[in-house]
């Protein structure tokens, strides 16, 4: 079977993909992009890619490979060219597409090929910078700016600044539009930070860091999209044969796309990408898309994987398809944490968006594992649903019962039995998991001295945890700790349909 290049699709071989044209190779880079990782290619790399179809952006991105593992000859054999494989559910349809995307024009190895990288910097069609670089690699270090390459990715960055900066005497009319995806709060206002006092460190001219901040739009940027990347062999095997072609590169994607990116009218103007899929959203202010994700969808998440693995659930798409613990991920969301966000949401958008979470919850295409979601358990509570929380007791004073379920279930999930080399383990139902979280000692210590109801004070209580005495949370302990006898007495599942039918219960006794 053919491999995907170039060569292959300009032959316009019949397949179930759709192709670039020729014209699309010959367009100009514009953007440099830090990493090469699937959510690249399946988010800003995908808007770009579908922009030039529609001859709106026309412009293509070279790549910056920045760590050692792994290798680009993969991007090397197939010209730059992967197949975006997007599967899912919208608004109730199944959809299923196949792109071959020509947004990527080379991949450059930092490691063997710095000066290339650097002469891009001169290059006059650039405006854009994109990264992706894990949580990691927006830290300050110490780092020379001289080195070929510089450690860091800030330091990277900094050094090609410099030399566009040089490159054309300082031209403010040549400072580009700086995008970091890295998934932390105001990603762009801490990479600018970074880089000022990494040019200080440095002592590079005091012209250069007056270009740096004055020329330069760094913007935060929120980016959601689930990219599993490759599919297991069995699924490889029939896309293979389907599309005609095998594909090193080829990617998986849900549906859904939101890029949403801090901006004025010039940034909008650079990145003309925009128009072309409403899933870029450019604003002055976008914590409201944060605030939705991180409440609705990664605070959803949260605290259902510890009741569903107690449940015996391995993935989110499977827990969705029992009737009983949809309805717990449903009323966890929009009756609990959406009147909890401690941001004001028009109540129609939230219900929207949660909406269209619980819809790429019941993806089929999508195995997302619920244990890989427990990774960082005690810290995702803390960031994504301790706000919620207190929140919605200050403004509803009572308390939300499928959160306090939720909760329940996480200090049981990590209430670790055996310690080896890898860390520290539970059992549910005879069947080991391994705990992912920092904390783990601390809950196999209280476990191992305390009766589930002191447990649960001596946990909330534990402002290192939270950042807050939980225990102060009116009625929310007392909560906890009911559910926590169930969960141990009766299991999740008859726990979880009591809640239901009790909750129900009340609701028509309002009424």
């Amino acid at each position: 079977m053919s491999h995907l290049s170039k060569s292959l699709v300009l032959s316009a071989p019949t397949t179930a993909a759709a192709l670039p044209t020729a014209e699309h190779f010959e367009l100009p880079e514009k953007v440099l992009q830090f990493g090469t990782g699937v959510l690249l290619r399946g988010l800003p790399d995908y808007f770009i890619d579908k922009a030039n179809r529609q001859g709106i952006f026309n412009g293509r991105v070279v790549v910056v490979k920045s760590t050692d593992g792994g290798d680009i000859t993969a991007f090397e054999r197939q010209d730059g060219l992967y197949t975006l494989v997007v599967r899912g559910v919208e608004d109730g349809q199944t959809i299923e597409e196949n792109v071959v995307s020509s947004a990527i024009s080379r991949v450059l190895s930092a490691k063997s090929q710095w000066s290339e990288i650097l002469a891009c910097a001169a290059n006059p069609e650039l405006t854009v910078i994109i990264s992706n670089t894990t949580e990691v690699g927006i830290q300050l270090v110490a780092d020379d700016v001289t080195q070929a390459p510089p450690v860091s990715f800030p330091g990277k960055l900094l050094a090609f600044l410099y030399a566009r900066y040089q490159a054309f005497d300082g031209d403010k009319a040549k400072g580009l539009v700086i995008v970091p995806t890295e998934l932390i709060v105001d990603n762009g206002t801490k990479l600018e930070a970074i880089l000022l006092e990494q040019a200080h460190r440095n002592n590079l001219p005091a012209e250069f860091i007056d270009w740096l901040e004055t020329a330069n739009s760094i913007c935060n940027s929120l980016v959601d999209r689930i990219v599993p990347g490759r599919p297991d062999v069995s699924m490889q095997e029939s896309l293979a044969e389907q599309l005609g072609y095998d594909d090193e590169l080829l990617t998986m994607s849900e549906v859904y796309t939101l890029w949403a990116i801090e901006g004025d009218e010039h940034v909008k103007e650079v990145l003309s990408f925009h128009q072309a899929d409403k899933g870029v959203v450019i604003k002055p202010d976008i914590n409201q898309f944060r605030e939705l994700k991180l409440r609705l969808l990664n605070g959803t998440h949260t605290l259902s994987c510890g009741l569903a693995l107690l449940s015996g659930f391995t993935t989110v798409r499977e827990s969705m398809d029992d009737k009983l613990f949809a309805s717990f991920v449903h009323n966890l969301m929009l009756a609990d944490l959406l009147p909890g966000i401690p941001y004001a949401i028009d109540e129609k958008v939230g219900q929207r968006f949660g909406m269209q979470v619980l819809d790429r919850f019941r993806n089929p295409f999508i195995e997302h594992r619920w244990l890989s979601i427990s990774l960082n358990y005690t810290a995702k509570q803390q960031m994504r649903n301790v706000p919620t929380l207190l929140h919605y007791s200050r403004q509803l004073g009572a308390v939300p019962h499928y959160v306090a379920l939720g909760f329940a279930a996480y200090l049981l999930f990590m209430r670790g039995t055996r310690q080896d080399a890898s860390g520290w383990h539970g059992e549910i139902n005879g069947t080991e998991y391994i705990i992912q979280d920092e904390k783990a000692g601390y809950f196999a210590d209280v476990w191992n001295r305390l009766e589930p109801a002191e447990l649960t004070r001596t946990v909330l209580h534990n402002t290192t945890l939270w950042g807050h005495d939980l225990l102060a949370v009116p009625g929310f302990a007392d909560e906890v700790s009911n559910y926590l006898e169930q969960l141990l007495t009766h299991g999740a599942h008859a726990t979880l349909a009591k809640v239901l039918n009790q909750t129900v219960s009340q609701k028509e006794v309002a009424k």
